[in-house]
């Protein structure tokens, strides 16, 4: 873990630099100290530190939430994406953006909850339609049914689309692929306090977390209401994952790989593996940003297309693994 923020580090000072209009390390470090020029300032503050910044809160909220997922369904292969959770919240912020400003402001800091309130009636949906009385939820059938469920809302927002005027298309078009838009400081004021209030709390649950991983007889054998915890884990994933989601588009797979990647390094003790999650998703996103900026200026291709290149075939190696 100590390595991972070392190296959150160097990617957060690389990234800082890493730009169409270029800043050299010793540009950074006098504008941080108040010395640099208005148009340095402006780039280093107005722009790239707020996506900087969110980019790591968004990696850490999606880790986690996948964490927790992977945990309470039992299912290597759980994720807020995959679950559909992230197509719920998507779903909701596509509706608000359809019939007003996409970045108004008053819509900065009401977008979380739309995007919550969407991702929690598709977890809802998936769990109601996974869950078979005197069985519980089924590892195999919460997949498919997440899967079956993400599906229906992506053909409902492709249609949705469709009755987009140009601008607001385009605007939706890229937001769908995974592109950290909301670049300024109200945005990180808007996704901080989520971030902030459910990373502590899912940590103070981790021991609950390790009783649940045992299976359900073990876990009720053990004394742990396993309903009420698993409905209480489950509404804190959906808080991460639809806050994250409202500010970062539809950015997949890190909700998958990171908490496996953690597993690797720190093993399956929640403590441990919570913290590392959170960690290892910051790296990934604000590298995968970083990325995406340099690659092919002065054009910046969406964030969650490189997530997704290292996603996708990780993905498909855990489901010819098991």
């Amino acid at each position: 873990m100590l390595i991972l923020g070392i190296l959150i580090i160097c990617a957060f000072i690389i990234s800082m630099n890493t730009g169409y209009i270029r800043l050299s390390p010793l540009d950074v470090v006098t504008t941080l100290f108040g010395m640099g020029t208005e148009k340095q300032s402006l780039i280093l503050f107005h722009f790239r530190l707020p996506r900087i910044v969110i980019s790591v809160l968004i990696g850490a909220g999606l880790a986690v939430s996948g964490c927790i997922l992977q945990g309470i369904s039992r299912n290597a292969l759980a994720d807020p994406g995959i679950l559909g959770i992230n197509a719920g919240a998507g779903l909701m912020v596509m509706l608000y953006i359809s019939f007003f400003p996409p970045v108004s402001t008053g819509s900065v800091f009401l977008l979380p909850v739309l995007a919550l309130f969407g991702a929690g009636a598709a977890a809802a949906l998936v769990y109601a339609l996974s869950y078979k009385r005197n069985e519980g939820i089924s590892p195999t059938r919460l997949i498919l049914t997440g899967i079956g469920v993400a599906a229906g809302i992506s053909a409902v927002m492709i249609v949705l689309t469709l009755k987009l005027d140009p601008d607001k298309y385009q605007f939706v078009a890229t937001w769908l692929v995974g592109s950290i838009w909301g670049s300024n400081w109200k945005f990180v004021l808007a996704l901080l306090p989520w971030i902030a209030v459910l990373l502590p709390f899912v940590l103070y649950k981790a021991r609950v977390m390790n009783v649940l991983t045992l299976g359900e007889n073990t876990a009720t054998g053990l004394g742990a209401p396993v309903e009420k915890e698993r409905l209480l884990l489950l509404a804190t994933a959906v808080g991460l994952a639809g806050s994250s989601v409202a500010v970062s588009g539809g950015i997949g797979f890190v909700g998958l790989i990171a908490p496996h990647l953690a597993r690797r390094l720190v093993g399956p003790k929640h403590e441990l593996l919570l913290p590392a999650s959170a960690l290892t998703g910051a790296l990934l996103v604000i590298v995968a940003d970083t990325i995406a900026r340099w690659i092919l200026q002065p054009t910046e291709i969406p964030t969650g297309i490189f997530v997704a290149i290292i996603g996708a075939p990780y993905f498909l190696y855990l489901l010819a693994r098991s």
